[in-house]
């Protein structure tokens, strides 16, 4: 019986995201990770060793790679089989967090000790605080988007930490020693599937506060001497994230942005996932990151005033209610180093980062649940308002399902989801250029529609490089090279230090047969990536057409030295279509 009640919150919260099984890989990194990506098609030495050592997007999690690679051994590129696996950890992981809320629960209306008792109304607070995080609409992105199975390999490993150290704050002696072990262990591998764990050793001292009360009882040095595995482990794991930034991320420079502003765009990450959380109306896929970010602006003067008023409440209430300042000092902390990096050209507060930051928003619920019970069982509240009570509970239950349900849905193919991204925000200019990107893919027929959202993209927003190699791509699949040079050359302006650029523009110049122009550029985009694919190819086509060019003019001597070059390149797979 005890088993019952997780078994039915994971396969609650699984159904009601099961649209997502019928979904595909997305113009939104899936094509990076896994369309365009051979490295990762297997569970060969190779392959293992691309998992443990690559840092693409400046994220290194290995463990999360490998998870991809045997999906690709088991099935291939059948996007079936990843979507599943991301639907089955988010059924584990509403499964082990009913058990880290029941002990939570325990010790916060007990005498700090996280013991599990036999307590009805205990059982459903940790029932409702579990359903509350499993079928909420904000975990959709998490789990229908494949990218994102980092974020649910990392909480399944940080709620196994979390559970683990619960039970050793149970135990004394060397069962607890090894508790803190085995908590070390679980927080390494968080750290491996996804840097968003860096702050658990944070968490564990707030819980030291509230629920357990530990510090009142054994002041800061006990607590802080038994997390010594804890601090290893965390000072490992920033070294590996910043070294993994450093080397496969592009940041948005402090200069860009400034201080002030990256804080505030950390404050306005933590009130936009409460916000989101109460009421989760129109969740989209990108919160595009706006030009500038400063107080004048009112969302973010909004959400500035938001914090501080939530903040001071909260702290004023510590004594009478100390759940809700915890609650949001977790979710603070969660956001924190996801909200700080700032990626350029991505995304604001997105709803992603709320998976693990959004539970102590759940157990909020949860308490709730367990007082109105116990005022139930205990007779000071009636029967009739318990019924009311359940029946809205049960109610706001089925509407976040149904909610998830249909947000999954829109989840399923990129024009779906990019469609109703622009529907929600018709201003985000990533949005029409992802929109114009699934145009362009499905049909040739309708590159004049995606022209006319890549052009939008670039008017919303002439800062982002994106949209003009896109929109060069589109004029040149329609045959105007000559249009779509100026596009690239703003792309290149933007990014100088990208292949895509000298690599398009190379093209450009191979398919209107300029090979001197075409052969330097080339050259520049080969240095830079050596295993692009095919471009080795069309670099030898580019200094045979460069050598037939000099033949012609009466230049043997040159024409031989680059025809040389040309073999020296090998065999590289060429061939370009107009």
């Amino acid at each position: 019986m005890r088993l019952l009640p997780p078994l039915v919150i994971a396969l609650i919260s699984s159904a009601c995201f099961l649209p997502s099984l019928s979904g595909s890989f997305l113009n939104w990194d899936d094509n990076v990770n896994f369309l365009d990506n051979p490295a990762y098609r297997g569970l060969g030495l190779e392959q293992i060793r691309w998992a443990v050592t690559t840092v693409l997007f400046g994220h290194y999690i290995p463990l999360t790679r490998l998870t991809w690679n045997t999906n690709y051994a088991l099935g291939g590129l059948d996007p079936w089989g990843y979507h599943l696996i991301n639907l089955a950890l988010h059924a584990v992981n509403a499964a082990i967090f009913y058990f880290v809320a029941l002990r939570l629960l325990s010790a916060a209306v007990g005498d700090g000790a996280p013991r599990v008792r036999r307590d009805p109304d205990l059982a459903v607070g940790a029932a409702l605080a579990a359903l509350v995080f499993g079928v909420h609409p904000l975990r959709v992105e998490v789990v229908a988007w494949i990218s994102a199975r980092a974020d649910l390999l990392c909480a399944t490993f940080t709620l196994l930490a979390v559970l683990a150290y619960l039970r050793a704050v149970e135990d004394g002696g060397q069962a607890r020693s090894r508790g803190i072990l085995v908590c070390a262990l679980a927080f390494a591998a968080a750290i491996l599937s996804k840097g968003a764990a860096l702050p658990l050793p944070a968490t564990f001292f707030l819980l030291d506060l509230y629920p357990l009360r530990r510090l009142s009882r054994l002041g800061w040095r006990p607590l802080v001497r038994e997390k010594i595995p804890l601090l290893l482990v965390l000072t490992a794991g920033v070294l590996t994230v910043v070294s993994a930034l450093r080397q496969g991320a592009v940041l948005t420079q402090i200069s860009a942005y400034g201080p002030i502003a990256r804080l505030t765009a950390v404050i306005y990450a933590g009130v936009m996932s409460l916000a989101r959380f109460a009421w989760p109306a129109s969740l989209s896929p990108l919160y595009e990151m706006p030009a500038e970010i400063g107080l004048q602006q009112s969302r973010f003067g909004l959400a500035m005033g938001a914090a501080v008023f939530i903040t001071a409440t909260l702290f004023a209430l510590r004594r009478r209610w100390p759940a809700g300042l915890a609650a949001w000092t977790f979710s603070g902390l969660m956001l924190a180093p996801m909200s700080a990096a700032m990626r350029q050209g991505a995304d604001l507060a997105p709803d992603r980062y709320s998976y693990l930051a959004g539970l102590g928003y759940a157990m909020l619920v949860g308490s709730a649940a367990f007082v109105m019970a116990r005022l139930v069982r205990s007779g000071r509240s009636s029967r009739a308002t318990a019924g009311l009570v359940g029946a809205s509970t049960l109610a706001g239950l089925v509407g976040l399902g149904a909610m998830s349900w249909s947000y999954a849905e829109v989840w399923r193919d990129s024009e779906t989801l990019w469609r109703w991204a622009v529907e929600v925000d018709p201003e985000c200019s990533v949005c029409h250029g992802k929109l114009g990107e699934s145009a362009l893919k499905e049909s040739a027929a309708r590159v004049a529609e995606a022209e006319g959202a890549f052009r939008r993209a670039i008017a919303l927003r002439p800062d982002l490089p994106d949209a003009y190699l896109n929109l060069s791509s589109a004029l040149a699949v329609q045959g105007r090279y000559a249009e779509a040079e100026q596009p690239l050359r703003n792309y290149m302006e933007r990014v100088p230090q990208a292949v895509a650029g000298p690599e398009r523009l190379g093209l450009l110049y191979l398919l209107q047969h300029r090979y001197e122009a075409s052969v330097p550029l080339l050259q520049t985009a080969l240095s830079r990536r050596p295993d692009a694919p095919g471009l080795r190819g069309y670099l030898v086509e580019a200094l045979l057409g460069r050598a037939g060019e000099l033949r012609a003019q009466g230049r043997t001597p040159e024409a031989a030295a680059v025809a040389a070059q040309a073999a020296a390149l090998g065999e590289g797979g060429g061939g370009i279509r107009p």
